[in-house]
This record gives C-alpha cells, sequence and structure tokens, in this order.
C-alpha cells in the first residue's frame, strides 16, 4: 500500500510544478506589461513582444502539466485497487518513457536552443532579435530547471516502483 501513497505523492510533485509554472509565467507577463507600458529605450521596447509570448507559452504548459496530472490523484487509487501489479508495471513503463523523453527534448534539445541564442544574442546587433534570443535563452533555462526536478523525481519514483515489482 506504501507505493500508492508514493504514487500520489509523485502526482502531488508534477502539481506542484505547474503551480510554480503558473506562477511565474504571472511574473513574466507582468514584465512584458511593463516593458511594454514603461520602456524608454528601443531595447527595452523591444522584450514585451518575446515576454509576452513566452508567459502566454507558459501559461500553457502549467495548465498542460496540471490538467495531466491532478486527476492522477485519484485514477491512481481506482488503478491500484485493481490492479496492483499492473499499476506498477504501466507506471514503469510511463516513467521510462518520460525519461527517455526528458533525456532528448529538456536535455538534448533545449539545451541546444540555449547554447544557439545565447551565440545569437552575441552576435546580432538588432534589438528586436536580440531581445527575442535572451528571452528564449531565459524561457529554456528555466524549463530545463523545473525538468532537472522533474527528472529526479521521476527517477526516484521508477526506482521506488522497481522495488515493488514482483520477480
Amino acid at each position: 500500500m506504501e507505493i500508492i501513497n508514493y504514487s500520489i505523492d509523485w502526482a502531488r510533485g508534477e502539481v506542484f510544478s505547474a503551480r510554480v509554472i503558473a506562477l511565474i509565467s504571472v511574473f513574466v507577463l507582468l514584465c512584458a506589461a511593463g516593458f511594454y507600458f514603461l520602456g524608454k529605450t528601443s531595447m527595452a521596447r523591444a522584450y514585451w513582444l518575446p515576454l509576452a509570448l513566452s508567459g502566454v507559452f507558459l501559461v500553457v504548459v502549467a495548465g498542460g502539466l496540471y490538467y495531466a496530472n491532478h486527476p492522477r490523484i485519484t485514477s491512481f487509487q481506482e488503478q491500484y485497487r485493481e490492479n496492483p501489479e499492473q499499476f506498477v508495471k504501466n507506471e514503469l513503463e510511463r516513467t521510462s518513457k518520460s525519461d527517455s523523453d526528458l533525456t532528448m527534448i529538456v536535455f538534448r534539445i533545449l539545451l541546444v536552443l540555449v547554447i544557439a541564442c545565447a551565440v545569437g544574442a552575441m552576435f546580432i546587433t538588432k534589438t528586436h532579435w536580440r531581445a527575442w534570443f535572451i528571452v528564449l535563452m531565459m524561457l529554456g533555462a528555466f524549463l530545463m530547471a523545473v525538468d532537472s526536478n522533474t527528472r529526479a523525481r521521476n527517477a526516484e519514483y521508477h526506482a521506488m516502483l522497481q522495488k515493488y515489482l514482483p520477480d
């Protein structure tokens, strides 16, 4: 029965991550509004659109993460009651796939995007392009930070699930 409690805690951790992303998205949208209304220089005025779109993107990510994981809190209990062994097998498969997806998308593709944006920000002198590069670099770094926490939580959950798998 301990594994179901651990599974629910994992889902709650994902919901917490969604709330953190939502909070940051509000901050990013407020920054976009600040740059739009208070920006005096061309560089400051160039930030509002990339920040606004990044804020909207983060709202979508937070919503997707929340609505994908919040229902799991109750569905985990139902699935576990029906067939505990199958529940553990399904979760092992899902966490394995999630780890490979995180490795490919977040820690390879997103890393290349952040590096490309850093190089672009160093060499491109047009203010609008530089603002886009800097905001995308910030967005990528933030998502990598959140997903590194997700990856660690996923790895710990996967290891815990393996202990409960019958031989």
